[in-house]
């Protein structure tokens, strides 16, 4: 193999056509520069695309590209071609060489932990991988390879003195390079067949948005459309608009908060000052990403979005979409753009943005460098979750200091967070009349009751009220409420022992019967608080935290219909309280003593956020340590500690209706692709397992489940699925069943 063109980079078994190595490294390279000059570093993308794959120049593994598809099968893995990259690049011990080397030996099984010095060559941390001697011979990279010297990385001289920082510039270049080489290895094997290119540019975006608002809310079609739009609630979501509208076009800062009270045109008005920001910003802003912690939420916002900007240019990525119709050019350039996020607005998941920027897997990490230059927009700020405040704050400050990133922290219970970040980056106030907005948007008088109530005495009232929610904080709780109800007419159960299909029909007969003014008794967990528009006239709401309390309100007199003072939301306790929500409760209590008059008000709220954060201590806002492990460079094992939720749980797929029969059909035949288990997805209700009496366990033992994998188990006896009720075995196990 003397000629450089018996170097092979791919080979398409198929059709027998090649790539030459060379032109693989080259078009990493290529893109790879391309991503990171959103962040200043161009050359340090191109360093790593030319490095990535020398290994791949030894005859070992030209011999495997070469090899039939059953020996390919028997030899996959066994030519290690990452490590050989790392130790090149390493040798540089040039400007951020270190970080160079964490990416190329991880650009396919994950970034590695960096170890100790004393870790031996068969280590599989960053320091043992370097040590490895005897790897097979790739030195005829030399002959072909224009790979340059390491040049000095000014952003790395910035972030390298602390190490959360430095991992993050590590991952952001990861990033860069794994996308690169997907992006460069899918263009040859489809033989340039895959479209990614189409989306609208923010600017086209901007004035589709001008040209809805004016059609909503400057051209009235009827008398009735035009008094609507006079009425004074609506006059005060117009001046809210123009406010963010304003403030977008200032354009003066990267770090904002808009607090808007529930009713006040938070979701458009965000969207506004996002693409008015991007239009003025003195730097170029490419994309929106919307983060939200409820899928409810997300397919509720993503609907406005579609309506003023285009069904064809908002893509959402989350559990719950399905995007794969290969047949729809529309639908597959959507899917492809959830792997990168190579899309104008992308509307995504708490879960899915915080643990890709914890992660060190390539599928994971593959999106990150799309937010540089971008404009994050987290919605129901508040919800960022509490055991990983700290560092999650601490990758926004790092996002918006150093890779151009805008973050607005969008909510209507504004938390106190400007004290966790640092002096000269502040958040600005979108929208800063607070107190006064506060006033106008409130439509209900929260009580909260001193005495603890039987579950029978609360059954009573809500027995005597004609339409009412009830929110309480744990599934037995709700079980037990709705069984107390008995069989009045109109009464309803909602929680997540109800499959998401089964809820959405529960939930739009509630509708229904609300908009006819029936009777209509609801009795839920939490899951209706946010993203779930319903209107009543009357909330129960078992204590918790004051967030959470505020959100039930937003249930009640929801269109303004009545007075606040005859729209009551009753705070309760139960003799009992789930020790999930101890703390939370107790500091509701003690802010209720100060703001007794207005629980809801901004400076209760804040009160409220000050003692939670207070009490909960620096060792619950990051519950895992990453900021500590974040010295060791410790890549994997932050990104196996970092889970936004806790899943104790399996699965369990209730094959009810035509449509679950014939997903229950192809799972029977052993399909396992990602479309369809995303639509097995809306029929699975999950149960604890792994203790005494969990649900799970017991359904197993009595035979009323059946696995159909090690993963998945399908309800073989529905009897144990009530129509009303759900999963009647999923019931009343662990304090910690919310939702």
């Amino acid at each position: 193999m003397t000629k450089s063109s018996a170097y092979l980079g791919h080979l398409d078994e198929k059709t027998g056509r090649a790539q030459l190595l060379r032109d693989h490294l080259t078009g990493v390279a290529d893109l790879a520069g391309r991503f990171a000059a959103a962040f200043g570093e161009e050359e340090m993308g191109r360093l790593l695309g030319l490095y990535h794959d020398v290994g791949k120049y030894s005859r070992e593994f030209q011999a495997y590209i070469r090899a039939g598809e059953e020996e390919k099968k028997k030899r996959r893995g066994s030519v290690d071609h990452s490590t050989a990259g790392a130790q090149e690049i390493a040798k540089l011990r040039q400007g951020a060489a270190a970080p160079l080397a964490f990416c190329i030996a991880g650009h396919h099984a994950g970034i590695p932990n960096r170890g100790e010095r004393a870790d031996p060559e068969g280590s599989a941390t960053l320091l043992g991988r370097l040590k490895r001697k005897g790897l097979p011979d790739y030195r005829a990279y030399r002959t072909e390879n224009d790979a340059p010297a390491a040049v000095p990385s000014a952003l790395y001289a910035q972030v390298a003195a602390e190490a959360f920082p430095a991992m993050l510039y590590t991952r952001m270049l990861f990033s860069c390079l794994v996308d690169a080489d997907f992006l460069d290895t899918e263009d040859f094997m489809s033989a340039g067949n895959v479209e990614r290119e189409g989306f609208a540019s923010l600017d086209t975006l901007l004035e589709r948005l001008q040209e809805s608002l004016e059609e909503k809310f400057s051209k009235p079609k009827t008398e009735k459309e035009k008094q609507k739009l006079q009425l004074p609630i609506n006059e005060k979501r117009s001046a809210l608009l123009a406010q963010s509208i304003a403030a977008g076009k200032e354009a003066k800062g990267n770090l904002y908060r808009l607090t808007i009270p529930t009713g006040g045109g938070k979701t458009i008005s965000s969207l506004a000052f996002a693409l008015h920001y991007a239009a003025h910003a003195k730097r170029k802003r490419k994309r929106i990403i919307y983060v939200i912690p409820y899928t409810s939420i997300i397919e509720q916002n993503a609907a406005v979005f579609r309506e003023l900007l285009g069904e064809e240019n908002v893509v959402e990525h989350h559990q719950h979409v399905d995007y794969d119709d290969a047949q729809d050019t529309d639908m597959n350039r959507k899917r492809l753009a959830t792997e990168n996020w190579d899309a104008p607005v992308i509307v995504t998941t708490n879960v899915q943005f915080f643990e890709s920027l914890f992660s060190n897997r390539p599928s994971k990490c593959r999106k990150l460098h799309n937010l540089a230059e971008s404009i994050v927009i987290f919605d129901e700020a508040q919800m960022i979750p509490l055991d990983y405040l700290r560092p999650s704050l601490a990758a926004i400050e790092a996002l918006v200091r150093h890779y151009a990133c805008t973050a607005v922290l969008c909510t209507a219970t504004q938390p106190p967070l400007g004290q966790f970040f640092p002096a000269d980056l502040q958040p600005i106030e979108i929208c800063p009349a607070l107190m006064e907005n506060a006033d106008f948007f409130r439509r209900t008088t929260i009580r909260l009751r001193e005495e603890a109530m039987t579950e029978e005495r609360l059954a009573a009232e809500l027995a005597a009220q004609e339409r009412v929610l009830c929110i309480v904080n744990v599934k037995k709780t709700a079980q037990r409420i709705f069984d107390l109800l008995g069989e009045q007419e109109g009464t309803y159960h909602l929680s997540t022992n109800l499959y998401p299909v089964h809820r959405e029909q529960v939930l739009e007969e509630i509708r229904e019967r609300l908009k006819d003014g029936k009777p209509c008794r609801v009795i839920s967990t939490s899951l209706v608080e946010a993203g779930v528009d319903l209107d009543f006239p009357s909330v129960y709401r078992e204590i918790n935290g004051l967030d959470s309390i505020v959100q039930a309100a937003g249930r009640c007199n929801r269109e303004g219909r009545r007075s606040a003072e005859e729209s009551v939301v009753h705070v309760f306790s139960l003799e009992k309280l789930a020790r999930n929500a101890q703390l939370s409760a107790e500091i509701t209590k003690n802010v209720a003593r100060s703001f007794a008059e207005d629980l809801a008000s901004p400076e209760a709220i804040h009160r409220y956020f000050e003692e939670l954060y207070d009490l909960s201590g620096k060792n619950r806002l990051d519950k895992k340590g990453v900021l500590g492990q974040s010295g060791k460079f410790a890549f994997a094992d932050i990104a196996d500690d970092v889970r936004l939720i806790e899943d104790r749980t399996k699965p369990i797929f209730i094959p009810q209706s035509e449509e679950g029969q014939a997903l229950l059909a192809r799972l029977e035949r052993g399909e396992r692709s990602r479309a369809l288990m995303r639509k097995v997805g809306r029929y699975i209700v999950t149960a604890y397992t792994g203790y005494d009496e969990a649900p799970f366990d017991r359904l197993a033992a009595q035979g009323k489940i059946r696995m159909l994998d090690e993963n998945l188990a399908v309800l073989v006896d529905m009897s144990a699925y009530d129509a009303q009720r759900g999963l009647l075995h999923n019931v009343g196990e662990g304090e910690g069943m919310f939702l």
